[in-house]
């Protein structure tokens, strides 16, 4: 049926007509970050629905939040990994979780994180689908929302398709103060597990996406792990960090020289399961250099080392939890060293590596 408007003759649609089914945009196009339309349906058609929660639903310019009394932890990292999935992860889980362990591992109770994503024109809304969902059960799994973010689009071929940014702010309660400053000697060296899975991983994918391998990143949220060791060690641990980039060694050298003792890493005791041992040898990688993102090393005062260890390993990401090592006489800071007493009863000095031994792996 034809309707004419009454007045100048135009010609109407029909109201018998069925409405037209919305057209489906298969990838982000360079209108998707142009702040119009497409914008909003790019944020309230994939976006919020998986992340969305009171304070972000506002879009505003800034989330308003309630006060956080005492210190404040606040930290920031960007994420440009590729392959952006690897075995065990994604750039999601990946950015997600790094952001709160960073918060974490400086002794804060993460509040709340910011999400920034720079895409590529051309980038699948599936593989997009796919990344927020990673974010939201991640993000769900720690306990922790994103609060603000931004979206910006650059041209075809840039960003590698997606990069992320994610900021978080956390609470840290009171008298409790973890570093460097706070080690002393005579403390004992732990971590939750295996090391060395993540960068193995995303090295496996990239460069050998033919090779089918067992090895699986470790990237996890750490937040409640830490949260059970804090609950019953307090104050006697006295140091947290998160082995990532120059893994184990790179921490271990770090911690020697801003702490200026000797630290001591006994090698029979840091597990490395077979197959990451496998694909560090056919990579020639060194497994102590190598990036996790599922692994935390704390040092604790000797008195509490048996129930922290009990406690983390009652958690899902702590049952193999072991102590790998111990702080060693007081040296100047320059020259203080990590020392790895080796299996066959030999002992090496642990460097920091000089670059990076595995690019893009967060």
């Amino acid at each position: 049926m034809i309707r004419f408007d009454e007045l100048g003759g135009r010609r109407l649609p029909s109201t018998d007509s069925p409405t037209p089914e919305p057209k489906v945009i298969p990838s982000v196009m360079l209108a998707h970050g142009g702040g119009g339309q497409l914008t909003d349906e790019l944020i309230t058609g994939r976006i919020l629905p998986k992340i969305g929660n009171e304070i972000l639903n506002d879009l505003l310019d800034a989330a308003v939040m309630d006060p956080l009394h005492g210190r404040i932890a606040m930290t920031i990292d960007s994420y440009v990994v590729q392959p952006w999935r690897f075995p065990g992860g994604d750039i999601g889980r990946l950015a997600v979780s790094g952001t709160i362990n960073d918060l974490a591992v400086s002794g804060a109770k993460p509040a709340g994180l910011a999400l920034a994503m720079i895409l590529a024109e051309g980038f699948p809304m599936a593989d997009l689908d796919a990344i927020m969902d990673s974010i939201a059960a991640t993000a769900k799994e720690a306990g922790v929302r994103i609060i603000t973010g931004d979206t910006k689009v650059v041209g075809r071929g840039q960003a590698d398709g997606i990069y992320l940014i994610t900021a978080g702010v956390g609470r840290v309660p009171s008298r409790r103060n973890v570093g460097p400053k706070e080690v002393k000697e005579g403390h004992v060296l732990v971590i939750n597990g295996p090391i060395g899975e993540h960068g193995l991983a995303v090295m496996l994918a990239r460069e050998m996406p033919d090779v089918q391998s067992v090895v699986k990143s470790d990237v996890a949220p750490l937040n409640g792990l830490i949260d059970e060791a804090l609950d019953v060690g307090g104050a006697a641990v006295a140091f947290m960090r998160d082995p990532t980039r120059g893994g184990v060694a790179g921490l271990c050298a770090d911690l020697a020289r801003q702490c200026g003792h000797r630290v001591i890493l006994n090698e029979s005791a840091i597990q490395i399961r077979p197959e990451a041992r496998h694909a560090a040898d056919m990579l020639g990688l060194d497994p102590l250099e190598v990036a996790n993102e599922g692994k935390v090393v704390l040092a604790i005062a000797p008195r509490a080392v048996d129930r922290v260890v009990a406690a983390m390993k009652s958690h899902p990401l702590g049952k193999y939890t072991a102590v790998i090592g111990s702080i060693g006489e007081p040296m100047p800071p320059a020259s203080a060293i990590c020392e790895l007493r080796t299996t066959i009863g030999g002992r090496r000095i642990v460097q920091k590596p000089y670059g990076e031994q595995l690019p893009r792996i967060c």
